[in-house]
């Protein structure tokens, strides 16, 4: 169980020192910390989920390291977490775009900033239960574990 937790644990800082790095070079220390301080129960709980699914994900890694059908069960599981973090992530093109000079965009997206973290927050959430249920069924698979 390190080797998860470690990873989850990386993944979860790894992602708040891209929203720090990336909105500072963006926006300056003062509107991050604004930011921050404004959204911090969305955007702990993004990095919290993205590192949970990192974990998971590394679990299942290590239950199936021994077993090709689950190795393809990783790759699929993998793709759709990858995917998940994505889309959850999508609120951050608030503060990317203006570099890319979308304006309009960026008005329209920082306008429906707090519903981007709830759609976000949902597809962190479908992204974990997907994980979760393929860690039940490799251990009840492979291991006998009971499964939900």
């Amino acid at each position: 169980m390190v080797k998860p937790l470690a990873s989850g644990t990386a993944a979860f800082s790894l992602l708040l020192v891209i929203y720090f790095g990336v909105l500072t070079l963006v926006s300056g220390w003062s509107f991050t910390v604004s930011q921050f301080s404004d959204y911090w129960a969305y955007i702990v709980t993004l990095a919290f989920g993205f590192g949970m699914q990192v974990a998971l994900y590394v679990y299942l890694k290590q239950l199936s390291a021994h077993n090709y059908q689950a190795q393809h069960m990783v790759a699929a599981t993998g793709t759709t977490s990858t995917a998940a973090m994505l889309a959850c992530c999508s609120h951050y093109l608030t503060n990317i775009l203006p570099v890319l000079g979308v304006v309009g965009i960026v008005s329209v997206i920082a306008q429906y900033q707090t519903q981007l973290f709830w759609i976000s927050l949902a597809i962190n959430a479908a992204g974990l239960a997907y994980i979760s249920r393929q860690v039940l069924l490799v251990r009840h698979t492979f291991l006998g574990s009971p499964a939900c």
